[in-house]
């Protein structure tokens, strides 16, 4: 069967069992809505999270970011990978015990305030949708590809997509969902990943790729890199040759580990995967659900390092100086007589993630730094493109990956999706990575989502708007709260997809920010709130609008107002600023906690309980 027959009949597939199973699983309770009854198993529960946790940012963007950044893209892996240890570890048992399902429900109750419960909702609907612009620019790119319509027409599909299920099963339907999900993610990844690993490498496990010898002998333009070269000497070497830096070198460390421990510090706050641990019946179940994520997790996780490897190689072997229209027609072939059709590469280029422009005039695509192309125009995204026409409105690169310092522009998100193609891989491998990358993003899409909306419903109607001054509790009953939650879940959607058209950089890089500003507004308060007695409802509000509004205008000042690199404070990227925002929310959150009068002691007595061990908290676990 042909190429984009094959990927209808993946996707659709997949799409029919998704709605299939919302239509079965469908929310007939706000507690189904919220935690999808709590009483999913802790197998079950596990490839959930897994599916949640592994947005498009995992399977699409982490490959492609290591695969051009080398070691210094490995932040991403330890921040991430880290962090879910430390919110599995450290936070989601006592959260769960003190069964509050979400972050402003847990912070209003812990901190005795409606007030403290307005600012946790106003940040986690920030960061989420922060977050989530991320992943509807993922669906949009892998509709774009595979689906052969534009980026923004992908978003609004993907919109449709995730208003059936999410609005429709509430979190009941996105557990059962995301299940599937899972299992369509990580075979759609391994599958490809054991492809290159025998392609590129004497290795069939990918995960040892990374360390194996090279199966092929290939021109980097400069020299021949001989077959049997250790992968990552041949990264290097190719590199160095065309004037880029070492794969392995390992740039800026202090960067690298502020990146890393907001990330890590982010992971841990993040209202979406925090919620997890309500979906099973008891406490126990939540650490068992926890150890499965993680087992889950980690099949992907440690192949992705291989999978950037493979690709930067391929796309070297590939695309150094070819000539361009004999490739784009299929007329190439590598010194070792094997095809080398370049169909891929005019797909992508039609859909705006890939381009190419002539810079010195000789018909090929020359893959080197600026310097080699000096006095030459240079690629902003705007100048003519190789078929006389200007490059469509989707590709721009400076605001996807920065300078373009050659005659090649490749958005990092599509490494992981073209890579099937660059490789010549069978067509039904193509296929199911395109299933694969849509259950990604579609998934951490919806739990995201359901997330704002509890917290509008749950925690602001509910708990603050409908709130009965008399009795404390909601004067909403079962059917008006479900319906706002449901209402809430469509507008969230509708932003949701405005963001995905207009996103603020790639993947990666949106999703980074996203877990800066979840580290930085909820991790002290969260971790204070578990184990300082003493921690009040006016040290949590100073310290959550400490960290938010002071990572949010850094990220603001120097990625969209122009601010200028020199000025960094400390050196800091954007993208780890929000360690320390982390920092000045603990200091400030402690501070002004000693400074004003002590919790009830009723609050001190409960946080006591919920650190209790083997159970004591039982009559917190509703």
């Amino acid at each position: 069967m042909e190429l984009q027959s094959l990927i209808y009949l993946f996707v659709g597939v997949s799409f029919a069992i998704y709605i299939g199973i919302a239509l079965w699983a469908k929310a007939g309770s706000t507690k189904d809505f919220y935690v999808a009854g709590g009483g999913v198993h802790p197998v079950a529960n596990g490839m959930a999270t897994a599916a949640d946790w592994m947005s498009a940012a995992s399977f699409i963007s982490l490959a492609g970011i290591i695969s051009f950044q080398g070691s210094v893209g490995g932040a991403y892996l330890m921040g991430w990978t880290g962090g879910y240890v430390l919110l599995a570890m450290l936070l989601a048992p006592y959260l769960r015990k003190f069964g509050k399902f979400t972050v402003p429900d847990f912070v209003g109750d812990r901190y005795y305030s409606s007030s403290a419960r307005v600012v946790a909702v106003i940040s986690v609907i920030f960061v989420s949708f922060t977050y989530v612009a991320g992943q509807m620019r993922g669906v949009g790119i892998v509709f774009s590809r595979f689906l052969q319509v534009d980026v923004n027409t992908g978003v609004i599909i993907g919109m449709a997509i995730v208003f059936f299920y999410s609005v429709l099963g509430g979190m009941k339907g996105i557990t059962y969902t995301q299940v599937a999900q899972y299992v369509v993610m990580i075979l759609a990844y391994m599958i490809p990943a054991i492809f290159l690993s025998l392609q590129v490498t004497d290795t069939f496990l990918p995960q040892l790729g990374l360390f194996a010898t090279t199966t092929f002998e290939f021109n980097d333009g400069v020299r021949v890199i001989p077959e049997g070269t250790y992968l990552l000497h041949a990264l290097d070497q190719s590199l160095t040759d065309l004037g880029f830096a070492a794969y392995t070198n390992p740039g800026n460390l202090w960067n690298m580990f502020m990146l890393t421990t907001a990330l890590m510090l982010g992971t841990a706050g993040l209202p979406h995967v925090i919620v997890r641990f309500f979906t099973v019946p008891t406490v126990k179940d939540a650490r068992i659900s926890a150890g499965w994520a993680l087992v889950f997790i980690a099949i992907m996780y440690t192949t992705i390092s291989s999978v950037a490897a493979f690709s930067r190689v391929n796309l070297i072997k590939n695309v150094q100086n070819v000539e361009y229209k004999a490739f784009v027609n299929g007329e190439l072939t590598h010194a070792d007589g094997t095809p080398n059709n370049g169909a891929w590469f005019k797909t992508w280029e039609q859909g705006g993630l890939l381009a190419w422009t002539d810079r010195n005039g000789d018909g090929k695509i020359q893959y080197a730094p600026d310097a080699a192309f000096a006095g030459k125009p240079a690629f902003d995204g705007t100048n003519v493109g190789i078929h006389g026409e200007r490059l469509t409105t989707n590709a721009k690169p400076a605001a996807n990956s920065g300078k373009i310092e050659n005659e090649l522009y490749v958005d990092r998100d599509i490494m992981v999706l073209a890579n099937p193609e660059i490789a010549n891989l069978p067509n039904w491998v193509i296929a199911f990575i395109a299933a694969g990358g849509l259950a990604a993003a579609l998934s951490t899409a919806a739990g995201l989502l359901l997330v704002i909306a509890s917290s509008i419903s749950h925690d602001l109607m509910g708990q603050v708007i409908f709130k009965d001054p008399e009795t404390g509790k909601s004067k909403l009953n079962e059917k008006s709260e479900l319906m706002w939650a449901r209402l809430s879940a469509v507008v969230a959607i509708l932003i949701a997809g405005y963001l995905g058209i207009n996103p603020p950089g790639f993947v990666a890089q949106v999703v980074a920010f996203a877990f800066g500003l979840a580290a930085a507004a909820f991790f002290p308060t969260i971790i204070l709130g578990v184990f300082d007695k003493r921690m009040n409802k006016e040290g949590a509000i100073a310290g959550i609008l400490t960290g938010l509004i002071f990572t949010f205008g850094y990220i603001v000042y120097f990625v969209f107002l122009g601010g200028d690199k020199a000025d960094y404070f400390l050196g800091i990227a954007p993208t780890g600023i929000g360690t320390i925002g982390t920092i000045l929310h603990l200091i400030v959150a402690f501070v002004v906690s000693r400074m004003t009068p002590p919790p009830p002691q009723e609050i001190q007595e409960l946080v006591e309980l919920i650190r209790i061990p083997s159970g004591a908290g039982a009559a917190h676990d509703h």
